[in-house]
């Protein structure tokens, strides 16, 4: 934030930085003021699952299912203002549930407890689950996305049966607010002709 802005330092922002920017009232840097934007590098998907002992194999019958057991689905997530955590609190809101967060130190320690069986359901980012996913481990309901996975093609979207449901991570570049337009072009130049490279 208080580095020289000459294009030289940059920020690997990410969906945490913008969730931290609307959590909390008091923080010592101003994310949306302080840092310009420069390029998008990538989006995530997260995947809505489940232990394989939760009864159910459709989002419709995860939603039946969490109505019927009103806070006692334990929610897993990778910590407090994680994406996951608000792609999870979004499907509360939406679908008109009540899962209780349990907020874990990062995205392993989540992944491993749903995998034991003290979770029951995570919005989990893609390449964390996806070999739990594809070994049945876990079984996934849906993708979080607006469009389904290529990673997953055969899964659906939460936004199929909750419409207007939408949540991913994402990753991107900023700069010191003050860098001059000229080098931010050029960055994002850059790294959207490196980005396109195969």
């Amino acid at each position: 934030m208080r580095a020289t802005a000459d294009g030289y330092t940059l920020l690997i922002a990410t969906g945490a930085n913008a969730v931290g920017a609307t959590l909390y009232e008091k923080l010592n840097f101003n994310f949306i003021n302080d840092i310009a934007p420069v390029a998008g590098l990538i989006r995530i998907p997260f995947v809505m699952e489940v232990n394989p002992s939760v009864p159910v194999k459709t989002v419709p019958e995860f939603i039946a299912y969490a109505k019927a057991s009103p806070d006692r689905i334990s929610m897993a997530s990778a910590g407090i203002g994680s994406t996951g955590h608000m792609a999870g609190e979004l499907f509360n809101m939406m679908a008109g549930v009540n899962m209780v967060h349990v907020p874990y130190r990062g995205s392993g320690p989540a992944v491993t407890n749903l995998l034991g069986g003290q979770a029951q359901v995570m919005f989990g980012d893609m390449p964390a689950s996806i070999e739990h996913i594809r070994a049945g481990k876990l079984r996934a309901l849906a993708v979080t996305t607006a469009t389904r996975s290529e990673a997953l093609p055969d899964l659906p979207t939460v936004g199929d049966y909750v419409p207007g449901y939408e949540a991913s991570g994402w990753f991107g570049v900023g700069a010191p607010r003050g860098t001059p337009a000229d080098m931010i072009d050029k960055l994002n130049m850059e790294i959207n002709a490196a980005l396109a490279d195969p």
